[in-house]
């Protein structure tokens, strides 16, 4: 089977967007495509149809191939709770908590399971599009490597190497990974891409004329600046260091940049309203006392988040923005912050503990061992608007006497103050829907676009693929995946 693997000159240099602008070409031309990461490091991820969870990245490059997410896409999934320790998830399950040295001394005892994710995804496709993470050209992380040539070479995938010129030097980044590669390295990659070009590029040819004069490698094209990626969701939360605060609008709705905020893009569809002035409030900075809305945001270590967003003084700010009579929302481990009390008494997160919550709702927590994923659907109370969404949590709360949501199981999640304006609940994309959006903006005043968010990213997956179709050569990409040449973009 053909397989194609893109690689990058570093982190957030598009990767993720590309490969899932290519699975939607490809998939546009007939072909059955699938996705995969070998690793991923991410505190955004997504339930899959099988039951378990992989990075949101592989699950919007499933939607790009117009097949469902299995956990055979992204079979190791790191997601960070310290600065130095990560939950492990492997092939959709919990698998302990590691450490960052530990982790890169054994990292390569997984590359068997990577390796069958990757051969089972490969009998069910025409092609399989492989994203790596970081850069090859951390060569001090190349021993026991799964993430990029050590999978590159274990499979005998083809790599095309990605520079991002937004943030410019991408000629010393591509020329310089060809200078620290080793040769076996360096044998993988048949080509280069730019990605992120604003402007005339025709003021850049001679640059890349200039790459692959030093490099002996292809140039395969220049994507431009994907205006339509703004509508996908963000993986990583380095895009929310570059929020610009939008326009008064009728609505403020506002959320803290938890150190391990986590499913951040459940929050997407409300940035996009146009009556919604949404924005992620950094660290350093208090919320504003104009807000109408504050949301507590899930977050990958909801102890360690609690205290620091005591540290920062938001809870202070939170307490005046509830005096005066403002609403607060609280997903997943901001619904566990809102409550009496959180315990962790197996030390999931840390030590065995129990500490006091905001007091704002009148439900406990208590951290369990397992992990409950699963989708979700069901309506708004009392508005009664639609939802459709996932839960994705370790820990049971319980005293919830008005429930936020209904399942259409007959069950019931979250909890509402006496007065309504308090609210949480488990469920993460809580607002992907336009009746869901249009109930709960209506109690606040504000109208909804009633746009379905799927629609709009699968909108923007199709624009993103037909700039790649003009920017890169698609036939030598192909060719370079072991597909030889591949029909014409078919008409939908």
């Amino acid at each position: 089977m053909a397989a194609l693997m893109i690689q990058g000159c570093g982190s957030d240099v598009g990767k993720s967007v590309l490969v899932a602008g290519l699975c939607r070409l490809f998939t546009n031309r007939g072909l059955r495509v699938r996705p995969f990461k070998p690793q991923n490091m991410s505190n955004n991820a997504a339930v899959t149809a099988d039951g378990g969870e992989i990075g949101r990245a592989q699950a919007l490059q499933a939607m790009a191939c117009r097949t469902p997410p299995t956990v055979d896409m992204n079979p190791v999934l790191l997601k960070p709770q310290s600065d130095v320790g990560a939950q492990l998830i492997v092939q959709g399950k919990m698998a302990g908590t590691w450490q960052a040295r530990g982790y890169q001394d054994r990292k390569g005892e997984l590359l068997g399971t990577v390796l069958d994710s990757f051969r089972r995804l490969e009998a069910e496709c025409d092609l399989v599009i492989v994203e790596g993470a970081g850069s090859p050209a951390e060569i001090n992380l190349r021993a026991g490597d799964i993430a990029n040539m050590g999978f590159a070479r274990a499979a005998d995938v083809p790599v095309v190497l990605v520079g991002d010129i937004d943030r410019g030097h991408v000629i010393a980044a591509l020329v310089g990974a060809h200078v620290v590669l080793a040769d076996g390295d360096r044998a993988m990659i048949r080509g280069f891409l730019i990605n992120k070009f604003r402007g005339d590029p025709s003021l850049f040819l001679d640059g890349r004329i200039e790459i692959a004069r030093r490099t002996g490698w292809p140039d395969l094209g220049m994507a431009p600046w994907l205006a339509a990626a703004r509508s996908l969701p963000a993986e990583d939360a380095i895009v929310l260091d570059r929020s610009a605060p939008g326009a008064r609008r009728r609505l403020r709705i506002v959320a803290p940049m938890l150190s391990r905020i986590a499913n951040f893009d459940d929050f997407d569809a409300l940035r996009l309203e146009p009556d919604v002035d949404f924005g992620f409030v950094p660290p350093g900075q208090p919320l504003p006392g104009d807000a109408d809305l504050v949301i507590l945001p899930g977050t990958k270590a909801t102890l360690a988040d609690l205290a620091f967003l005591r540290a920062e003084g938001w809870d202070i700010d939170l307490a005046a923005h509830v005096r005066r009579g403002g609403r607060v929302l609280g997903v997943c481990g901001g619904y566990q912050m809102l409550g009496r009390t959180l315990s962790d008494p197996l030390g999931i997160e840390g030590r065995p503990e129990t500490v006091d919550g905001l007091g704002l709702l009148d439900v406990d927590t208590v951290l369990t061992g397992d992990k409950i994923l699963a989708p979700v659907s069901g309506r708004l109370e009392p508005s009664g608007g639609c939802f459709e969404g996932y839960e994705m949590h370790v820990g049971r709360t319980t005293g919830a006497a008005r429930p936020l949501l209904t399942l259409d199981n007959g069950a019931t999640d979250g909890a509402r103050s006496p007065n309504g304006l308090i609210m949480g609940c488990y469920v993460h994309g809580l607002f992907n829907r336009g009746s869901a959006r249009e109930a709960f903006l209506g109690e606040m005043g504000a109208a909804s676009d009633g746009c379905e968010q799927n629609e709009r990213v699968d909108a923007a997956l199709d624009e993103i693929a037909g700039a790649l179709e003009e920017a890169f050569d698609i036939q030598a990409l192909a060719r370079i995946a072991g597909l030889g040449s591949v029909a014409p973009r078919s008409g939908l």
